[in-house]
């Protein structure tokens, strides 16, 4: 299982394409959903910053193993959502988080992770 955090500064000027962007993903949340499966993505949640006259975006993720990209997806979900990702994030600036605990319960990693096997 792979959990990440990271942080990804949006580009000045783009925080009401990141509204459109996060209204897009809440109104099709059924059809993003779908896409996780294919990802082995278990949790993916975007958190949003503002601070000090810069904007950042954090995405968490627990994710299994021998997904596929969302880069390699032909849905047409990821595709819009890779057309705000490039509008939307500098490309300059990325932090990958140290996870320091991963506090899972046994029984719900084993739920997760079982019921990607299939």
């Amino acid at each position: 299982m792979k959990i990440e955090l990271s942080r990804f500064r949006v580009r000045d000027g783009k925080s009401e394409v990141v509204d459109m962007w996060m209204n897009f993903l809440n109104e099709y949340m059924e059809d993003v959903l779908l896409t996780l499966d294919r990802e082995k993505m278990y949790v993916e949640t975007i958190f949003r910053e503002k601070s000090d006259n810069a904007e950042y975006l954090y995405w968490y993720s627990i994710q299994g193993e021998n997904g596929i990209n969302v880069e390699d997806s032909n849905s047409w979900i990821d595709k819009k959502h890779l057309e705000y990702w490039d509008e939307c994030i500098g490309k300059n600036y990325h932090v990958d988080m140290s996870m320091q605990v991963s506090m899972i319960p046994h029984h719900i990693a084993k739920l997760m992770t079982d019921n990607t096997k299939a």
